[in-house]
């Protein structure tokens, strides 16, 4: 199967082509230069595999949380190719791929994602012994402080969240942290992967029902919370 990959949730913006049993990807820290650099990125991939865009057989995207604009972007890029290629969709949470960025061992997993005013976008995964990874708890919008985990016996901790928050994130981890990374982003690559069982089980959707997941609905404080009333 060929398909086509693209994360654009956060600062790191990234795309991945699967064609039959290899991956390759383009990937960029480039805040705010998503929209110009996704689909070159997706034509130079397809040029190096000697496809064209009408020998894929499907779209992945990261369906966020993240940065609205970013979530917004690669969501309606991944529709309205497919659309125009009249193949289907599989979305995936951008907190999976970013979890699927931590060590491969026994240890939970926590991706955390800066959400920006004083809160992070957070889940807590379990990896399989297939190397895919579980959700063993909610997806959600939360401060650090108020950050309540379901007990493991060590973490990886990856994501921005813990560039920003680690003071804060340590107090509220209880077992012992086996590594931390506030340098990881969501990746295509990652997207790709969890995308690929999608599509093998039947899960993937017509493109109107490909949805982002902002996990909020407010992107910017007020004067008043800025303190600048």
């Amino acid at each position: 199967m060929n398909f086509l990959a693209i994360e654009t949730s956060t600062e790191a913006c990234s795309v991945a082509l699967v064609h039959g049993d290899e991956v390759i990807e383009r990937s960029e820290i480039a805040p705010r230069r998503h929209a110009e650099l996704v689909l070159p990125m997706a034509d130079a991939l397809l040029a190096e595999a000697g496809l064209s865009r009408t020998s894929l057989h499907g779209i992945a995207v990261g369906r966020g949380p993240g940065a609205f604009t970013g979530v917004r972007l690669g969501v309606s890029l991944a529709q309205g190719m497919a659309m125009a290629l009249d193949v289907p969709v599989v979305t995936v949470s951008s907190l999976q791929a970013l979890a699927l960025e931590a060590p491969e061992d026994d240890a939970a997993i926590l991706s955390v994602i800066d959400a920006r005013m004083g809160e992070i976008y957070v889940a807590a995964w379990r990896r399989e012994d297939d190397g895919s990874i579980t959700l063993i708890d909610r997806e959600r919008v939360d401060t650090a402080a108020a950050l309540i985990l379901p007990e493991a016996t060590a973490w990886h901790v990856v994501g921005t969240g813990w560039a920003t928050y680690e003071a804060i994130l340590r107090e509220r981890i209880a077992a012992p942290i086996r590594s931390a990374d506030g340098a990881r982003f969501p990746q295509a690559r990652h997207v790709a992967e969890v995308a690929a069982r999608a599509f093998r089980d039947g899960e993937a959707v017509a493109p109107e029902l490909a949805l982002p997941v902002y996990l909020r609905d407010k992107v910017a404080l007020t004067l008043v919370e800025q303190g600048r009333a």
